[in-house]
């Protein structure tokens, strides 16, 4: 196992990034990509209770995890009415702790204890992968759950990590109530 770990990674050394390319998506991959997106969301959210530099980690979250200096990204969040989307960097960054966007107030800044992915399902494709299913946000002050409906998109960087090239976010429907 050893001997083939190495062998691997000399080749990627040998061939550069543009190998990271060429190496299919796996769903580990994609679970981990949405672990470490969670687990930076609650930072953020720590930070600013915190009082601590929370700008910079929300940037450093969007810099890092999604795919902006790639091309377009497609980024529809949950709690965005006025301007639905969020196609620049400085925008995504706004939602999660305002900035650039008037409506935006701070979706991370929550702040949130846990977040907790359910696949409904994973397609992969050899050079991106789609996942589509509920994420489940904990409230630090009344630790309840807010279930969201996602959709990801993910692409490999120039480094093999998966960055986010769609992310659209949803409350689930919620029907009126029938008059009697």
């Amino acid at each position: 196992m050893k001997k083939s770990i190495f062998a691997v990674t000399s080749l990627l050394v040998l061939l550069g990034a543009s190998a990271y390319a060429q190496m299919p998506i796996t769903e580990a991959e994609v679970h981990q990509a949405q672990k470490v997106w969670g687990d930076g969301i609650v930072a953020i959210g720590n930070a600013y209770t915190n009082k601590q530099d929370y700008k910079a980690l929300a940037t450093n979250h969007v810099k890092t995890l999604y795919a902006y200096n790639k091309g377009t990204v497609l980024f529809k969040p949950t709690k965005a009415a006025v301007k639905q989307f969020r196609l620049t960097e400085p925008e995504a960054i706004s939602y999660f702790v305002t900035g650039v966007e008037p409506e935006d107030h701070g979706f991370a800044l929550q702040p949130w204890t846990k977040v907790r992915f359910e696949n409904a399902g994973i397609i992969i494709d050899c050079d991106s992968a789609i996942a589509m299913g509920n994420y489940f946000f904990t409230d630090a002050n009344t630790g309840k759950e807010a279930k969201v409906e996602f959709t990801f998109g993910y692409v490999r960087g120039a480094d093999g990590k998966l960055l986010i090239n769609v992310h659209h976010s949803a409350f689930p429907y919620n029907p009126p109530k029938a008059a009697h």
